[in-house]
């Protein structure tokens, strides 16, 4: 294969998808390849095409790597959601391949189902390609995304309802008598985007404005959130009362930053998160957050999956969210901290 694909000038992955008949190959890239390995006698492996089109139980489950920040594939959320997949999977008599691939080429999640490793794929978030997924389900790659709804979508997802679930940590929030909320996340992936969407809508409700200087941009990784709240911490001073946070991973990284700053939490600033990771329940102070139905959404992605394999077309799913109200939010009266200036 990788004389075929040297002399060819593709990759092996290419060369692969083009000796299976995958239809992410055009035409004449596909018959240049076939006489290729024609001319040097090279012969199909027939128990990889078979198990594809056959009944091949083992299931891909893609967590993309992004080398910029880095995030680990031991974050808790991670972790709670591919306990969700391995159950539903287990159950429905499947096995589960853990595979990571560079955020920034999706795409190349095709070459586990064209080598015939996997029968179809789950990936777990959209990491800001909806593009790259759309081709890839327009060439009928069987697969579902965990993650927000999109405009044109042509393959299906399954997510937690992100606005409201960013509405009800800031209505939260302000209900406990808070002005100044900053949001902490990365508001251009479309889960976060959507919670930011949330914090607005409450915002407006109340009659204040979104401000600039309310927005702490950061990743998911718990060092970029430590970093970004401290160089924010230097440039404003402490000039909000409250944090919603884009994950309660962000959520802890930010409560170790503030008492770190010598501010308490919540007396000087509350603090939600988002998720309800196992964690976010035995931090100091345990965190207020959003709850995602992550033992629900393995079963969903399951199911939607397999009916893809099936070559049905099933509708995205939303699935509800929850607040879950921890110390992290509750003041004491009786407490004077110092507020945000």
């Amino acid at each position: 294969m990788a004389d075929i694909a040297r002399l060819a000038g593709v990759s092996t992955a290419t060369v692969s998808r083009a000796l299976n008949g995958s239809p992410l190959i055009n035409e004449e890239t596909r018959q240049r390849i076939q006489e290729l390995a024609k001319s040097l006698s090279y012969t199909i492996n027939l128990g990889a095409q078979s198990l594809r089109r056959g009944g091949n139980r083992t299931i891909g489950v893609v967590i993309p790597y992004n080398a910029t920040n880095r995030q680990s594939i031991s974050d808790p959320f991670f972790l709670a959601m591919l306990g969700s997949l391995a159950d539903a999977l287990t159950e429905r008599q499947y096995d589960l391949l853990l595979s990571r691939v560079d955020s920034e080429h999706l795409d190349n999640i095709a070459a586990l189902y064209d080598s015939g490793r996997v029968g179809g794929i789950i990936m777990i978030g959209q990491w800001g390609h909806h593009d790259q997924l759309n081709e890839l389900a327009r060439r009928r790659l069987p697969f579902v995304a965990w993650g927000a709804q999109l405009p044109n979508q042509l393959y299906c997802s399954v997510g937690s309802d992100n606005l409201s679930g960013g509405y009800m940590a800031t209505e939260h929030l302000l209900t406990t008598g808070r002005k100044r909320l900053v949001f902490m996340g990365d508001k251009t992936l479309p889960e976060p985007e959507k919670r930011y969407a949330g914090y607005q809508k409450a915002l407006r409700k109340f009659g204040l404005k979104t401000e600039s200087d309310l927005y702490i941009a950061s990743s998911f990784a718990p060092l970029d959130a430590q970093r970004a709240l401290r160089e924010h911490l230097d440039r404003h001073g402490l000039n909000f009362d409250a944090i919603v946070a884009a994950s309660d991973l962000l959520a802890i990284s930010a409560i170790g930053v503030l008492r770190e700053r010598g501010y308490q939490v919540p007396a000087d600033v509350c603090v939600v998160g988002y998720d309800d990771v196992e964690s976010a329940a035995h931090s100091f102070p345990p965190v207020t957050t959003v709850r995602q139905p992550l033992d629900l959404a393995g079963v969903q992605l399951v199911d939607s999956l397999v009916k893809v394999m099936a070559g049905e077309e099933p509708v995205s799913q939303t699935l509800p969210t929850t607040l879950v109200v921890r110390e992290s939010t509750q003041v004491n009266p009786e407490v004077s901290g110092r507020g945000a200036s």
